[in-house]
């Protein structure tokens, strides 16, 4: 009997539906993928799921060494590996896939599987993944030493005259985008080449011009102080802070600080032991007298109209300027003395010494009316007159007065801005208040006599806290020894 060979078609596919699902179900290490299937150029027909696997990674192995150029700062090239930026094989489950071709699925699918690989070839393709830590790694260890940082346009004043320094522009790598931007390339662009990435790198413009330094020439404020009583020691750290500060360029919107430039306070940085204030004492310290360098640039600025931002008093008076005119630094306190640049154009600090006397001058440009004065007056509010503090001593004799420490005057005071018009004024603000401490004398007395009562007179009077008392009282219990006339003939002689 004849069969059609409708029947005949149905019956093999019924045959293939009995006999394969036990095989595809296996995929025992003896399976070998089907031929016509590609891991990209790769041919995979026949290998077994370890061969296949073994031939994609030594692929990617290979690309280990290939070269990527990454282009830095002011387009410097730094070539690395792939290997370097951390490659890897991203789907190696394409092996289990080309394994499961005309195994897995239901028959008809298998069936159609295997009948287009007689017709065309299956490619899959081979995906690369690269660490991110590694590129990372990689732009900050080899890309970011080609930074270039911005330098500002500078000025500096000679022979009475000022002169522009070029700025320089700044190049700096933006890590975090130059990560994506590398990882995005080799993800969705590279053909496996050597090849350049260009990273993204930031322009720091640099700040100031020429044209906005050369305005500056106009003396906004200037002031002086005096220290000709001071000693060597005193006047070398004056020297050297005022020359430390001189050549200042301050921009517009930026702050100065006064620490920044002047310390630290080491022998090594220039500084000599010389008086300082500390706990109500005058004691040495290496930089004493920075003060009065910041005391005298802070009037200066005051007269230039800046914007004071942080400024502190002396714990004790000082001489050199009015009550609440001072300006007190301090390392070990965190006291520092800044401004702001609150005017439109750059600001310049000159400062020199000269026959024991600091001056600072402010420059910029003057844009207030030539008919506007600016002056500071300082205004005591209360003045505490220092005492003397006794101490009673029972190791020296009764008779017996030594004086030690400087007394200091107290006072709380006020400075107050006076803006004149056409010599008239117009305004008067308050610009700070201080208070000073005072600081006692000390005394001591000596209270050691045979003499009751003269031991009792001698306490009462410590006990009245008036050193003149106490001098008057010694004056009766100890009166001086009369001369004799011998002594004197002999003495005239």
């Amino acid at each position: 009997m004849k069969l059609d060979k409708k029947w005949l078609y149905l019956g093999c596919l019924l045959l293939l539906c009995l006999l394969v699902p036990g095989r595809a179900a296996r995929a025992e290490e003896n399976e070998t993928i089907k031929n016509g299937i590609y891991a990209e150029q790769i041919d995979l027909s026949g290998m077994t799921a370890a061969e296949a696997q073994e031939a994609v990674q030594a692929y990617v192995d290979a690309l280990r060494d290939t070269e990527i150029t990454l282009l830095a700062a002011a387009d410097k090239p730094v070539i690395v590996t792939a290997g370097e930026l951390g490659i890897a094989w991203g789907n190696s489950e394409l092996v289990e896939e080309a394994l499961s071709v005309g195994i897995r699925g239901n028959v008809i699918e298998r069936y159609k599987k295997l009948k287009d690989l007689e017709r065309e070839n299956l490619v899959y393709p081979i995906e690369l993944s690269f660490d991110l830590q590694a590129i990372g790694d990689v732009l900050l260890q080899k890309c970011t030493p080609y930074d270039i940082k911005s330098v500002p346009y500078g000025l500096v004043r000679e022979n009475g005259k000022f002169r522009v320094l070029e700025g320089q522009t700044g190049y700096a790598l933006d890590v975090e985008t130059s990560i994506d931007e590398v990882s995005r390339y080799l993800a969705e662009e590279w053909d496996r080449s050597p090849c350049t990435i260009s990273l993204n790198v930031m322009v720091d413009q640099p700040k100031g011009s020429v044209e906005e330094l050369s305005q500056v020439k106009d003396v906004l404020g200037s002031f002086t102080t005096s220290y000709t009583t001071s000693n060597f020691n005193r006047c070398a750290n004056i020297d050297n802070g005022c020359n430390l500060i001189n050549g200042a360029l301050v921009y517009p919107g930026e702050e100065f600080s006064m620490h920044a430039l002047v310390t630290p306070f080491t022998a090594a940085n220039g500084y000599y032991m010389a008086g300082s204030y500390m706990n109500g004492q005058v004691v040495d310290s290496l930089g004493g007298g920075i003060c009065q360098v910041s005391t005298t640039l802070y009037n200066a600025l005051l007269l230039a109209e800046l914007d004071i931002t942080e400024r502190y008093n002396h714990s004790m008076i000082v001489t050199y300027v009015e009550p609440s005119a001072d300006a007190a630094i301090s390392e070990s306190s965190g006291k520092d003395f800044k401004f702001i640049n609150n005017l439109e154009y750059p600001v310049y600090i000159e400062g020199y010494t000269q026959n024991k006397h600091i001056t600072f001058n402010i420059y910029g440009r003057e844009t207030r009316s030539p008919n506007r004065e600016v002056r500071y007056e300082s205004k005591v509010l209360e003045v505490n007159h220092p005492t003397v503090k006794i101490y009673a001593d029972a190791s020296r004799p009764l008779g017996y007065v030594g004086e030690s420490g400087s007394a200091h005057t107290g006072y709380k005071a006020q400075l107050w801005k006076v803006v004149l018009e056409n010599g008239k004024e117009v305004s008067r603000t308050q610009v700070n208040s201080s208070s000073y401490k005072m600081v006692p004398k000390n005394a001591t007395v000596g209270t050691a006599t045979d003499d009751p009562t003269a031991y009792e007179e001698i306490m009462a009077a410590i006990g009245t806290g008036d050193i003149g008392h106490v001098k008057n009282v010694l004056a009766i219990l100890l009166p001086a020894p009369e001369e004799n006339e011998e002594d004197m003939v002999d003495d005239e002689e």
